[in-house]
């Protein structure tokens, strides 16, 4: 009888899983920042729509944490 053993390797090393963890806590941070800022009353218009921290902040934070799980994805693991 054939002997079988099913290697279940995974992908990627704990390394990069940790890096790919920590780029989608990025992304959900930038998207916590991004929030907020409506008002109640429909007809009433907020100006904290515009504020900094939608407009610049969390978008470069979301972009900032794409770019960490790319890397993560990207990351060869040490080869001995």
């Amino acid at each position: 009888m054939e002997n079988n053993q099913d290697n279940k390797d995974f992908l990627f090393e704990k390394v990069n899983y940790k890096i790919l963890l920590i780029g989608i806590a990025v992304i959900a941070l930038g998207f916590i920042l991004m929030s907020g800022g409506g008002s109640d009353d429909p007809k009433v218009f907020n100006e904290s729509v515009f504020d900094f921290r939608r407009i610049r902040l969390a978008p470069t934070v979301v972009l900032i944490g794409f770019g960490v799980t790319i890397f993560a994805i990207l990351k060869n693991p040490k080869k001995n």
